[in-house]
């Protein structure tokens, strides 16, 4: 009797998009699941304003230049706020869910590797999913 042995390249499958960006961005909801590596300093990623339809888009920025190097801010459309936490070991980041105000990774304390995942839970409303290093929430 022969065996049928069933393979999968789920590892494929599963795998997210990555872009490499090099300028200030206008993030659209068409790159939901994409993550984001940024090298140079002082970028701006500005968020998809959050619809029914694009709740649950799920977004990744990760910091891929040097210690110390770069600013990297992820800016909400008007209506929507950033909310949650970044567990760090000195002291947790924080953002404040206020409507039309950015999250900074940021440069001083910046290290190559530091990462935020966010995720559209409900109308205006971002959350942070995950994350490595010191995003600052706009004043």
């Amino acid at each position: 009797m022969s065996q049928t042995i069933t393979t999968s390249n789920s590892v494929l499958r599963a795998r997210s998009k990555q872009d490499t960006l090099t300028t200030t961005q206008d993030i659209s909801a068409n790159q939901a699941g994409s993550e984001f590596n940024i090298a140079t300093d002082a970028k701006v990623m500005t968020l998809p304003a959050i619809d029914a339809n694009n709740i649950g888009m799920e977004l990744t920025f990760r910091n891929t230049g040097a210690d110390g190097n770069n600013t990297i801010t992820l800016s909400p459309a008007a209506a929507d706020g950033i909310n949650g936490t970044i567990a760090n070991a000195a002291a947790d980041s924080v953002a404040s869910g206020t409507a039309n105000k950015d999250l900074v990774n940021t440069k001083a304390t910046a290290n190559k590797g530091d990462w935020c995942t966010i995720k559209a839970v409900a109308a205006g409303a971002w959350y942070i999913t995950g994350g490595v290093g010191i995003w600052a929430s706009e004043a």
